[in-house]
């Protein structure tokens, strides 16, 4: 093959969510819906902060580039995952596999490093509000976005040239709605030790140390919020944190389902599961919840809509 293994496969067909013909039609429209929900918020939530001169901070400075990340991480595998409930085969290339494997891991790795940082933004912001310019400065914020880009490449690329090493010789079923990669281990007709014992080293790197970074951030943020003696104060400081830590639970909890765990016959059927909910959910969840319950954007959604229409009245 152009790729450079001896593999004999040259394409791989996905399976998809579920096989039962009476929920194809309800799950593509439930699916679709998710789909368009994700790439409207995200992309509505990117182009309101670049209009807004009162958002350029850092904290949407970082919820910019979570969308950012969001829009095109949906954008991975959705399609691929919609033709599987309305197509009888779908088939995805070899190179094609390996390509939405790659940018899947590129972007949920610096998906946990960017919440990671927002932990951090929100430590700072409450824990020493008086210093948050000097120590979030433009070059600090820049420097930590950059190092989780970096992580998301160096991860990804590890994982790819890895899966890249293995031969598929007969089977090409892939039991699951995307290139995942216990799925394509189980479909290979080598050695899959070394795969098996680098994805447990950067998953688990790359999930512990943001849980530990983000679970010492709020335990000290907890304890400077019960130091406030004022209850609107504390209520104020509760409910900038709070979306953070919902979507943070659902992210980390569901990956960690996944990943850290042996690789097992029956365990892509639960995976499928619990990957829906890091992989639809979450990208879905974050624009809705980071500016629906967010003043800031809030006023500059109004403002955004009222020039809109301003603009639109004075062309008639």
């Amino acid at each position: 093959m152009a790729l450079g293994n001896d593999s004999s496969v040259t394409e791989f067909i996905l399976v998809g969510l579920t096989d039962q013909p009476d929920l194809q039609l309800p799950l593509f429209l439930l699916f679709l819906g998710i789909y368009v929900v994700t790439l409207v918020g995200n992309l509505g939530l990117i182009i309101l902060i670049l209009m807004n001169s009162h958002l350029h901070t850092p904290m949407y400075y970082f919820l910019f580039n979570l969308s950012f990340i969001d829009f095109w991480y949906s954008s991975v595998f959705t399609p691929k995952m919609l033709m599987n409930f309305i197509l009888e085969k779908n088939i995805i290339s070899y190179s094609g596999c390996m390509a939405q494997f790659y940018f899947f891991c590129f972007f949920i790795i610096a998906e946990c490093y960017v919440l990671t940082i927002m932990a951090y933004d929100r430590y700072v912001a409450i824990c020493n509000p008086l210093l948050y310019n000097v120590i979030m400065s433009y070059q600090v914020c820049a420097c930590l976005l950059g190092g989780a880009y970096v992580m998301g490449f160096t991860g990804a690329m590890a994982h790819t040239v890895c899966m890249l090493r293995l031969s598929f010789c007969d089977d090409n079923i892939i039991n699951h709605y995307m290139c995942l990669g216990a799925a394509l281990l189980q479909l290979s007709c080598t050695s899959t030790y070394v795969n098996e014992l680098l994805a447990f080293i950067i998953v688990g790197t790359n999930v512990i140390v943001p849980s530990v970074t983000i679970v010492t951030s709020y335990v000290l943020i907890l304890s400077s919020i019960l130091s406030i003696s004022s209850s609107e104060g504390r209520s104020k400081a509760f409910s900038t944190c709070s979306s953070h830590v919902i979507v943070v639970a659902i992210f980390f909890g569901s990956a960690s389902i996944t990943y850290l765990k042996p690789l097992s016959s029956g365990a892509v059927d639960q995976d499928k599961v619990s990957s829906v909910f890091y992989t639809n959910v979450v990208p879905m969840l974050n624009p809705l919840i980071y500016s629906l319950r967010n003043k800031d954007v809030q006023i500059a959604l109004r403002k955004t809509l009222t020039k809109m229409f301003s603009k639109t009245e004075a062309g008639f």
